[in-house]
């Protein structure tokens, strides 16, 4: 009998215990210094401390209006200044760029106008050994840097889009900006031009210049295509069939 009564006591007595261990946990009977919450500062702190939020950003977000935002998300473009090369620029002794020719036909304005990308513009220049390669450009920035050694890039350029033709083909397009305004790159590249023996004809349309001329020793050809900036820089466009 008492064998009996100690064997179900040995049985029992531990799952009541543990019972009444269990529905202290699910009451929160224990503290968070039980549960080990106050060694731990960190998780303290992520369980209790405020939530940092941006104003200006959280206003942005626009997510509960029907309406899309006043004004688009700012994404200006940097400054000409922002990771310029600071190379400095030789002005000494640059030849003045000739006025424009008035009353001429000007292919390469038309190609400048109805052209959306710097093959389309070069396929349409004059210069038959351009029009022949345009196809077979490549874009890559690493094209600036294989410009013609007569007609290289400018020491200030940022370029935004360059292209080139591989193998036989020497044909090099590099879109770039300047911060220097339109007069300055005109002279710097109708120096360059006439020392190295093409010629230099001057055109304008509308508010975009044209500089461009071949070199008959070598069927040699280039056209610059100049805009001003709004911040009084200068927006170009440069083709050239010698490129190295």
């Amino acid at each position: 009998m008492f064998r009996t009564i100690g064997f179900i006591l040995f049985v029992f007595l531990p799952l009541a215990l543990a019972g009444c261990s269990g529905a202290d946990i699910a009451n929160n009977t224990l503290s968070d210094a039980e549960l080990g919450n106050a060694a731990d500062p960190a998780l303290t702190g992520a369980l209790q401390d405020q939530i940092m939020v941006d104003p200006q950003l959280g206003g942005q977000a626009n997510g509960d209006a029907v309406r899309p935002p006043s004004q688009p998300y700012s994404g200006g473009i940097p400054d000409d200044a922002v990771a310029a090369n600071g190379t400095k620029v030789d002005t000494a002794g640059l030849l003045r760029t000739p006025p424009p020719v008035s009353g001429k036909d000007c292919p390469q304005c038309a190609a400048a106008r109805e052209s959306v990308t710097l093959a389309g513009i070069a396929a349409r220049q004059k210069n038959a050994r351009t029009r022949g390669c345009a196809g077979s450009l490549k874009y890559s920035a690493s094209w600036a840097q294989r410009l013609p050694a007569d007609l290289p890039l400018y020491p200030q350029a940022r370029v935004t889009e360059a292209a080139g033709a591989p193998g036989n083909c020497a044909l090099r397009v590099v879109s770039f900006s300047a911060a220097q305004p339109m007069q300055t790159l005109l002279d710097w590249y109708y120096t360059k031009a006439v020392r190295a023996g093409y010629s230099a004809e001057h055109q304008v349309d509308g508010a975009q210049h044209i500089l461009g001329g071949t070199r008959a020793r070598d069927d040699g050809a280039y056209v610059l295509f100049l805009t001003t900036r709004r911040d009084g820089g200068t927006d170009v466009d440069l083709v050239a069939n010698n490129g190295a």
